[in-house]
């Protein structure tokens, strides 16, 4: 079974989060910061070399003021 962070649907969670920040105008470090994690956390999951759950994606919209809808 391949591995669903390569599929188009995980992909299109990746971009609405880089996105996201982008929009809000924060750097990776910023976010990284404010969820308590370091610069490259943010960076993988980006790049798609990081999966990311439904819990931190809840965190991810907190900080960039979106609902969770938007991201999935």
């Amino acid at each position: 079974m391949p591995d669903s962070i390569y599929k188009k649907e995980y992909q299109t969670v990746i971009k609405r989060l880089k996105d996201a920040r982008v929009e809000s105008g924060l750097k990776q470090e910023e976010v990284a910061n404010k969820l308590g994690k370091p610069q490259s956390y943010v960076s993988k999951i980006e790049r798609g070399e990081r999966r990311v759950d439904i819990a931190e994606i809840k965190l991810f919209a907190k900080v960039y003021q979106k609902s969770i809808d938007y991201f999935i």
